[in-house]
């Protein structure tokens, strides 16, 4: 099993498209793909539309409520199964604080999930003691970044808070998000760290076909298939594939 978390410190950068677009592609692939659901908002959930097995699911589930197997749901899609959020994810530092080996519970409760061979961690944004459980629980996180002074300030923040707190930066994989070819502010951000070699080469441009899966509550191969979108999305993914599976 391979565990790949979407986070960045910033919301609204693609965290939870990309989530759901490569977890199609790696089910398309025959991968057994399984998407966690962590943000209360419920992004992944609303876009795969899914509901949880139970009212205040995602608390359940961290106090062993609930069994974790017993709240994965299928998708439509072969290959492809959610946990779903609620409201209650919200309460997830708070809960965790009150167990004893707090930063290791969703490793734990990740290694009951044997039968994936990939779980995508769809996370919210922020630094906490959740977040501590997602780095601990990842092989890797891949960060979608803006590329804008305020994204690319928050990616080193991540970067320093991996060194200052013993965590393994190397399983930091990041990529451009909602790249606008129109601004050179963008060309220039990018090119600079492409030079580093801090960011995967391929990224996702800023399109409407992404921001429409609201509205159809699919994966962007759906309904737009031929689409520039998910030709990038699929580039992505292959790289992805050659670098963390």
């Amino acid at each position: 099993m391979t565990v790949l978390a979407l986070y960045n410190l910033k919301g609204g950068v693609g965290k939870t498209a990309a989530a759901v677009n490569l977890g199609y592609l790696a089910a398309a692939d025959g991968l057994k793909t399984l998407i966690w659901d962590l943000d209360p908002q419920g992004s992944s959930t609303f876009y795969l539309n899914v509901q949880p097995v139970s009212k205040n699911e995602s608390r359940k589930i961290l106090t062993e409520e609930m069994n974790v197997k017993d709240a994965v749901v299928d998708s439509v899609f072969e290959n492809l199964w959610v946990i779903p959020a609620d409201l209650s994810a919200r309460n997830a530092d708070i809960v965790l604080d009150e167990m004893k080996q707090s930063r290791k519970k969703l490793k734990n409760l990740i290694s009951d999930l044997k039968q994936f061979e990939l779980v995508l961690l769809d996370c919210p944004p922020g630094i906490s003691l959740l977040h501590d459980n997602i780095f601990n629980a990842a092989d890797w996180v891949l960060m979608p970044n803006i590329p804008t002074t305020l994204s690319i300030r928050s990616y080193e923040t991540v970067v320093d808070y991996f060194k200052e707190n013993g965590l393994d930066n190397e399983k930091i994989k990041c990529f451009f998000s909602m790249v606008d070819h129109r601004k050179s502010l963008h060309h220039e951000v990018i090119q600079a760290f492409y030079k580093d070699k801090f960011f995967l080469k391929n990224y996702i441009p800023y399109l409407s076909d992404v921001e429409k899966m609201g509205i159809h509550r699919q994966p962007l191969f759906e309904f737009a298939n031929s689409s520039y979108a998910a030709q990038c999305y699929r580039d992505l993914w292959t790289e992805v594939k050659r670098v963390c599976l």
